[in-house]
């Protein structure tokens, strides 16, 4: 049976939403994952800014897969975001985004996690909190 990490690992490039976005798993690690988004103008709203709902999405994907990155052989395979919560803190100009999702705590079925979503200049975009429900 695979662990959860290597069942994300094989999900996320699988994804069909993840496909449509552009979105990649760029690094995996305990209770950690590391997702990029480049930029393209289908995600952009006015003019160039990439749309907060594409920004939420990595967001949204990047705590999934820190939630997912453990080494537990699942008992079940499926999960749903419980809550996620995001403060845009400035726009995203025609960028490629990284998100870097942290479970910072981790229970039997619920995961929080913090994720950071930046462009290539390091320059803090978004900011998230999630809750990750295992099945």
């Amino acid at each position: 049976m695979p662990t959860r990490t290597e069942i994300i690992t094989q999900f996320v490039p699988n994804s069909p939403l993840c496909q449509h976005l552009g979105i990649t798993l760029a690094e995996i690690g305990n209770d950690r994952a590391v997702l990029s988004m480049p930029f393209r103008p289908e995600l952009a709203t006015m003019g160039h800014t990439v749309h907060g709902g594409a920004i939420a999405t990595l967001a949204d994907t990047a705590a999934m897969a820190a939630a997912w990155a453990d080494d537990v052989v699942p008992e079940k395979f499926g999960g749903s975001t419980a809550s996620l919560t995001v403060d845009y803190v400035s726009a995203a100009e025609a960028a490629d985004l990284t998100a870097v999702g942290q479970v910072v705590r981790r229970g039997k079925r619920l995961s929080n996690i913090e994720v950071t979503v930046s462009d290539g200049t390091g320059q803090v975009v978004a900011k998230a909190l999630a809750t990750y429900n295992f099945a």
